[in-house]
């Protein structure tokens, strides 16, 4: 069966420990309408008993949603954040009213000051929260400073990536602001999540703006196994002509079994996915995923 009429939950071979991954909060509503949609991402991950967090969208929307679901948030042992853009960690305060136990992850220059450029104007994209808050709020945090950080069995944060693809350039409205200048954002603070299961590497996109092809091929490369689903943002939004043509090329690879990307994908790229694609589902805001190990 096409992965496409699988939306809600899809399932690979094995038996034993299950890896769960629910999408608590994305762009669109899926067909649980009580659920609140937002400009953001949020996934929450099970496995082997542990409970991840990576990102949490613009608001409190994610944890409305999770209470939604019958999912407790109060036990989280790891909060992942992708990077320091408002949709991907402005609901983090809100996180820290009802769980402080976990450990945080950010990439290095994740309170950088983030802007982009709109005409002559500068506008605020960055976290509601410093570094003091977390001291403040004595929360468990570190920065990732190896290519990849394995946190817990099986679950990889990787980071630095090469910029190998000449056609994936960060657009040049973005900027953080250093030392009360201006300089242009490459995104050196993002990072990914990526977990093992017996079919591959199940990876966890925040918005790919280092490029989602140099951000995969770093998984294949430094983890040296294949990937079996990529679900969160890739950033092909501002992709056009042959940089669109070459990322859709690159995920119609026969490893791929599940893309369920969406987000800051763009409406061009979902649809000629949709289209094209087989393994393609519109991953929406509580949508699940299944995989037996």
């Amino acid at each position: 069966m096409p992965v496409s009429e699988v939306v809600h939950f899809i399932f690979s071979p094995g038996g034993g420990h299950m890896l769960r991954i629910t999408t608590l909060v994305e762009n669109s509503s899926g067909e649980h309408h009580a659920l609140v949609k937002e400009h953001g991402i949020s996934f929450y991950i099970e496995r082997d008993g542990k409970k991840i967090l990576f990102d949490t969208g613009q608001s409190d929307a994610f944890i409305r949603n999770a209470a939604q679901m019958g999912i407790s948030l109060s036990d989280i042992q790891v909060v992942v954040l992708s990077h320091g853009h408002y949709d991907h960690s402005g609901g983090f305060r809100n996180l820290s009213n009802i769980c402080s136990s976990f450990h945080l992850y950010m990439g290095q220059g994740f309170f950088d000051e983030k802007y982009a450029l709109r005409n002559q104007a500068y506008d605020f994209l960055g976290n509601n929260f410093d570094e003091s808050f977390l001291k403040e709020q004595q929360i468990s945090y570190s920065f990732v400073r190896k290519e990849v950080e394995e946190v817990l069995p099986g679950v990889f944060i990787l980071s630095g990536f090469p910029r190998v693809h000449e056609d994936e350039k960060v657009n040049p409205r973005f900027f953080i602001r250093r030392g009360g200048r201006f300089q242009h954002d490459h995104f050196d603070d993002e990072i990914l999540l990526s977990i093992d299961s017996p079919s591959g590497m199940v990876v966890l996109l925040g918005c790919s703006h280092p490029g989602m092809k140099n951000m995969l091929d770093a998984v294949k490369h430094r983890l040296a196994r294949p990937i079996h689903a990529v679900l969160g943002g890739t950033h092909l939004v501002e992709a056009k002509g042959e940089g669109l043509e070459r990322s859709l090329r690159y995920l119609d690879n026969p490893e791929i079994g599940i893309i369920g990307v969406s987000h800051c994908t763009g409406e061009e790229a979902m649809s000629r996915l949709k289209e094209e694609n087989l393994c393609y589902f519109h991953n929406t805001t509580g949508s699940s995923l299944f995989f037996d190990e």
